[in-house]
């Protein structure tokens, strides 16, 4: 059986870079005239180029206000017919988000619904590159967010398919659209996001109750799809806010993701999914006896250790027998470190009984809340998901996290200023109660540091002791048993606490935490220009720690940083800014994974058409990707010429 979706070989060339637009071609020009325009022997005479362009689908295609006007009121052509192909001058305009000219064409008459010959609309057309303005012209005109092509393709499929993760986000948060719906094959825009590796995509999906254990007709789950094509991100993502059962999930030939990700030689994708079943085998998924107790922590074992050594300093090193007396500056020293342990100890269990600082879920109240809307748009003005911060979505809390926040899967919350979860003190280290944990680490160095010292002293000051290191150390293994081994601890636990509060010290300066270290390249905040790591929150050694130090944590305040531009920049700005607001400037929407689709990208491919019900089988090692949205053209020269034409470089 088969799990992959066959794609019909596209031999579609991709647009040559060019200075100036490529010439668009007639709905029907002549094979050997397109064939010498693909192969760019040279440009065809004017007259012939003029004449190739005299159509309102090109005129839509490129928003060309003025020549629609003459072509629909002056020379009566009209803007309800398809073009040869059989598309509409509305979806090229969708397609190029020319809201202007798909405004004039829907106000001449042209049916917002007007499918093409494989059931899509403009919606269609617009979700491709993520459209948003000329989409919200077309649902406002009276589009169907619902309506489906010949293989069951929803706007949601097609967005998930070219990973347009804000299109998705508007026309569910805003028209409520369908985010979990399958197409003709079974597969919802999850599998389509999991099987292209849009991890942001995967991440709102998620967020918004998509199924992730739905199969398709041939068995497969997102992470079937996700595992087949070696998408270790989107992988990730999934196992994380899955359970148990995703991992064992097979499809019809019987395989598990895992066993997938190994047939196709996607060795790093199979060892991670071979790793999270182990994971959950040894039971540290929260619900087995060991999990429960993993999540105790080790706070008990940890507070039985200090108390214990306590009990043997004062016992074997203040009051123990020794020939020489303890004089009153030697007492104060030697009692000034049982003051600090104990200081410790309050600091440490405050630290571990202390609330983090959780973020409060956000879970579903059904009797306030229809079961039609969507969680997201409790969250449609957040201002981090409209700069498209995807990765701030918490798929298990259902809220949008603050920036420096994460979700522990120990504590199975979101927490501010995520730091780290230490077993030690059994809690998450976050905004509430850092203060408190590097106060106990640093109040348990210096005690430790008096403590060893007071107990090395007294063994050494002993008249009795042999001068010989190896002589003085039979002879205080056999009379101070008690403060050598409380030394070897001490010395032992020394060194592992001294680097964490080192470390500590030295992320506080910074005002940056444990988490954001480890994890610089993943967040998108740490990262300046040319992609160099750059921390946003970091004001200064000085007011880092004063402002840590005194309130008890650090604020998320960015840091402005003044940067000059000379006048032909602030004028390139402008003139970009002016061209933005009439809705016709080159539109960016990235897709959430580092692409973005631009209607001037020099490199865009045409679309091809896709079979959806036809697949291969296992054994084809083929990465050929599924292109959702099928726009019917045929293998001819003539057909392919006249979609390039309309695609402007």
């Amino acid at each position: 059986m088969a799990s992959e979706i066959e794609v019909l070989e596209d031999t579609t060339t991709t647009m040559a870079a060019s200075a100036a637009p490529v010439a668009p071609a007639s709905p029907s020009p002549s094979p050997a005239a397109a064939a010498d325009g693909e192969e760019g022997e040279g440009p065809a005479p004017a007259a012939e180029d003029d004449s190739l362009k005299n159509d309102v689908y090109t005129a839509a295609a490129y928003g060309d206000l003025e020549k629609l006007q003459r072509l629909v009121e002056g020379e009566g052509h009209p803007v309800t017919e398809p073009d040869g192909l059989g598309y509409h001058a509305l979806q090229w305009a969708a397609l190029n988000n020319r809201v202007a000219a798909a405004q004039y064409i829907l106000e001449h008459g042209a049916d917002v619904n007007a499918v093409d010959h494989t059931g899509q609309t403009a919606l269609h057309w617009s979700a491709v590159r993520g459209h948003i303005q000329v989409a919200e012209l077309l649902l406002k005109e009276g589009a169907k967010v619902d309506v489906a092509d010949l293989y069951g393709y929803q706007a949601t499929h097609v967005a998930a398919q070219y990973g347009q993760t804000a299109f998705i986000y508007h026309i569910v948060a805003k028209w409520n659209a369908d985010p979990d719906v399958p197409d003709n094959d079974g597969r919802s825009p999850l599998h389509w996001a999991a099987y292209k590796g849009f991890a942001d995509s995967i991440r709102l999906l998620l967020y918004l109750d998509a199924y992730r254990g739905r199969q398709d007709k041939e068995g497969c789950t997102p992470l079937h799809w996700a595992a087949i094509r070696g998408n270790l991100e989107a992988c990730t993502v999934l196992v994380q806010a899955g359970k148990k059962d995703d991992l064992m999930v097979k499809d019809k030939t019987g395989l598990t993701p895992a066993q997938l990700a190994a047939d196709k030689s996607h060795r790093q994708v199979a060892f991670f999914l071979d790793n999270a079943k182990r994971v959950y085998d040894r039971g540290c998924d929260g619900n087995t006896n060991f999990g429960k107790l993993s999540k105790l922590g080790l706070a008990p074992v940890l507070w039985c250790i200090i108390v214990g050594l306590l009990a043997t300093y004062i016992h074997s090193v203040i009051s123990g027998q020794y020939i020489m007396d303890m004089t009153a500056p030697f007492g104060l020293f030697a009692w000034s470190g049982v003051f600090l342990a104990t200081a410790g100890l309050v600091m440490f269990y405050k630290c571990s009984r202390k609330d983090p600082g959780y973020i409060k879920a956000n879970i579903r109240d059904s009797q306030n809340q229809r079961d039609d809307e969507p969680l997201l748009k409790l969250e449609l003005d957040n201002p981090a998901l409209l700069s498209g911060n995807w990765s701030q979505l918490c798929i298990t809390c259902k809220i949008v996290r603050p920036v420096r926040s994460k979700h522990c899967s120990t504590c199975d919350r979101c927490v501010e200023q995520f730091d780290h979860h230490c077993p030690w003190v059994s809690n998450c280290i976050g905004k509430k109660n850092k203060w408190e944990f590097f106060m106990f680490i640093t109040l348990e160095v210096f005690a430790m540091i008096i403590t060893g010292s007071a107990a090395i002293i007294r063994m050494v000051r002993d008249p009795a002791s042999p001068a010989s290191f190896i002589p003085w150390l039979s002879y205080s293994a056999f009379n101070h048993i008690g403060a050598l081994s409380f030394f070897i601890m001490d010395l032992f636990l020394f060194f592992g606490v001294a680097v964490l509060a080192v470390v500590q010290a030295s992320q506080i300066a910074k005002n940056i935490t444990t988490n954001e270290m480890a994890n610089s390249m993943r967040y998108s905040y740490l990262r300046g220009p040319g992609g160099r790591f750059r921390n946003p929150f970091d004001h200064g050694a000085r007011k880092n720690c004063s402002e840590f130090l005194l309130n008890g944590y650090s604020e998320d305040i960015e840091r402005l940083d003044h940067t000059s531009h000379t006048d032909e920049e602030m004028g390139m700005i402008q003139m970009t800014n002016a061209v933005s607001q009439n809705g016709e400037g080159p539109s960016h929407h990235g897709n959430g994974t580092g692409h973005s689709c631009a209607e001037s990208h020099a490199h865009s491919k045409s679309h091809s058409q896709v079979s959806s019900s036809q697949c291969c089988d296992h054994s084809k090692k083929t990465d050929r990707t599924p292109l959702g949205l099928g726009l019917g053209l045929g293998r001819n020269s003539a057909s392919r010429q006249y979609v390039r034409s309309l695609l402007p470089l």
